[in-house]
């Protein structure tokens, strides 16, 4: 019999108990979503020396073998560990990455790999230790379609592609391909000039290119953030931060400032949106982009966070 205490100290190691027996499912961490094929081939033998030869796939883009009995926990990392591989993603933390495929996608605007790599770089594993009131989640997409869900994560973020129109060059076309081609009908043509509707563009960039007298073909990119969504039994879509950030330098910056907002706001076992929920959604809002978690930054990853966070 397997006692209560080790079932909670592998958990934190990557390790869930399989229910109604003694062994145990290693969730294998993907940084992003994307392993080689090396890997692939890694996790297909552990699967086989050390769990019951089946390879299953979380919703959070980690990896989970089961049927790993607990003495050979162990022996399992270290097998994994050759090939750069590592379990883990459970806890009162940040939790690993979920990212779109990004640029190879027809619809991408940013290279989601790459952003949500370093993301899990610089606060998966930067902040492997650092206990929060709960967990969080980050989720990258890389349009406005939002298939991996950006809003309904701790902290999503959105590559955006906002449009500059050149309404000089505008030469009333009786068909307007601008127009046409836009999915948020925030195109129009008023008074013989083509029009942008800010408030129902959506920043997709479909419409950048698409006038033959180059009407549309200015832009810049940015990223749109989200902050204190969740899924579950208490479902909460996150708030959209009214600031587009324009530079991966400052999206970084802004996410590490939420992690810290949260370490100091939050109380334990309360999600980070029920956090915002509590303090108000304009306040903030108003203090994270004042950076001020961020200035306090040392202060704030000193202070202790007790109590019971995260159960699953």
């Amino acid at each position: 019999m397997i006692k209560e205490e080790d079932i909670k100290r592998v958990k934190a190691e990557g390790f869930l108990w399989n229910k109604g027996t003694e062994n145990f499912s290693a969730r294998i961490i993907t940084v992003n979503g994307k392993i080689s094929s090396d890997q692939q081939k890694h996790i297909g033998e552990a699967a086989e020396r050390f769990g019951n030869g089946e390879v299953t796939f979380t919703t959070r883009l980690t990896i989970e073998i089961p049927g790993v009995p607990f003495e050979k926990t162990e022996e399992l990392k270290e097998f994994l560990s050759l090939s750069g591989l590592e379990t883990g993603g459970t806890g009162s933390k940040v939790r690993p990455v979920v990212s779109c495929k990004g640029t190879t996608c027809h619809y991408g605007l940013t290279d989601t790999f790459d952003l949500s790599e370093k993301i899990h770089r610089k606060f998966y594993e930067g902040y492997g230790k650092v206990k929060l009131p709960h967990k969080f989640k980050i989720a990258v997409g890389g349009c406005p379609n939002n298939c991996v869900k950006p809003d309904l994560n701790d902290a999503g973020i959105i590559g955006q592609r906002i449009p500059r129109f050149d309404e000089d060059k505008c030469r009333n076309c009786s068909t307007c391909t601008v127009e046409k081609i836009c999915p948020a009908d925030a195109v129009n043509i008023t008074e013989g000039k083509i029009t942008l509707d800010e408030d129902k563009c959506i920043n997709c960039g479909r419409c950048i290119g698409k006038c033959a007298f180059h009407v549309s073909d200015d832009y810049t990119d940015g990223y749109k953030v989200y902050i204190g969504g969740m899924w579950g039994k208490s479902p909460r879509k996150g708030d959209e931060i009214s600031r587009i950030f324009s530079s991966e330098e400052e999206c970084l910056d802004f996410i590490e400032n939420i992690i810290l907002y949260f370490k100091d706001k939050g109380i334990p076992g309360e999600r980070f949106g029920r956090t915002i929920d509590r303090i108000g959604k304009e306040k903030a809002e108003e203090e994270l982009l004042s950076e001020i978690s961020l200035k306090e930054k040392n202060r704030i990853l000193n202070q202790e966070v007790k109590g019971k966070g995260a159960t699953c």
